[in-house]
């Protein structure tokens, strides 16, 4: 079982975010989802400035066994993409809640169906 750190959110599509940082948080998959998927070899990301919706599909990631859809754990704008995820997707296994993070988004509002790093890892044991 993969340790989810405590400070991270958690979504039920397998998503974590940051606490907001001036307001911007950080959003990855996490490790139980990057050990789903396999072998990440392709992600594509929102745009910078698009606007992203709590639970609505904003990028995909692609696997040695799947396409995945990405899905955002809040509602706000992209403020930034993370280029290493896209050039070296393995990040997204290697380190998911690191260098391996997706995107970053000025949050919109509370997502209140948030999971604590307990509440997921149990979600996720199923």
């Amino acid at each position: 079982m993969s340790i989810n750190p405590e400070q991270l959110r958690y979504s039920k599509e397998h998503e974590w975010v940051s606490a907001p940082a001036d307001g911007v948080s950080t959003v990855g998959i996490t490790s139980h989802a990057a050990d789903a998927l396999g072998d990440v070899v392709f992600v594509q990301l929102p745009d910078v400035g698009a606007t992203v919706t709590a639970g609505e599909s904003c990028g995909e990631l692609e696997s040695t066994k799947s396409v995945s859809d990405l899905y955002s754990p809040v509602s706000g704008e992209v403020t930034e993409t993370n280029q290493d995820a896209v050039d070296d997707p393995s990040l997204v296994n290697s380190a998911p809640y690191e260098g391996g993070w997706l995107f970053k988004v000025r949050v919109s509002g509370e997502a209140d169906d948030l999971l604590s790093a307990d509440e997921y890892a149990a979600f996720a044991a199923g």
